[in-house]
């Protein structure tokens, strides 16, 4: 049994016009919603093995502060560029290469990527998966090459504006 976080970016700014999407940062909303979410992910005890991040600086800072909250080193976040406007089949991909050492890896990325590898791994659908928010899936699989189309089940989908 292999477990995957899949974690959406916090909400980014766009005040600055002359900034690219890639390097936009998070906003005041943001900043206030990724505590809550860090506290959640370590309340629920999804302490990942690994972190996969996006090198997107919105989805950089989600990872490295749900890392502080869990005392994972930041170092030891992988920033993988090909998950900033990647599709479903890119993140699967790269998962099945992922060493059968980690147990339960973590992916912070963007939508409509990570919305969508859910449902490939669990043929459930979200209604909403907004900013800061977390799907949590339990694989049926041993091994990471293993992953396949409904090999999963969504144990838990949190997200801010379910706890205002």
């Amino acid at each position: 049994m292999k477990k995957l976080t899949l974690v959406r970016h916090a909400k980014s700014s766009w005040k600055n016009p002359e900034l690219s999407d890639f390097d936009r940062p998070l906003n005041k909303r943001g900043l206030r919603d990724l505590p809550l979410m860090a506290e959640r992910i370590l309340n629920f005890e999804l302490i990942p093995d690994l972190i996969l991040s996006s090198g997107a600086r919105r989805a950089l800072a989600t990872a490295e502060q749900i890392a502080l909250a869990q005392n994972y080193p930041k170092e030891k976040i992988i920033e993988i560029p090909e998950l900033y406007h990647s599709r479903e089949e890119t993140l699967i991909n790269l998962l099945q290469g992922q060493s059968d050492h980690y147990r339960h890896l973590m992916v912070v990325g963007h939508n409509p990527t990570l919305e969508l590898a859910s449902y490939f791994l669990t043929h459930e659908r979200v209604a909403k998966f907004p900013t800061s928010g977390i799907i949590h899936l339990a694989l049926s699989i041993t091994g990471w090459e293993e992953l396949a189309e409904s090999c999963g089940t969504m144990e838990l989908l949190d997200y801010p504006k379910l706890h205002n």
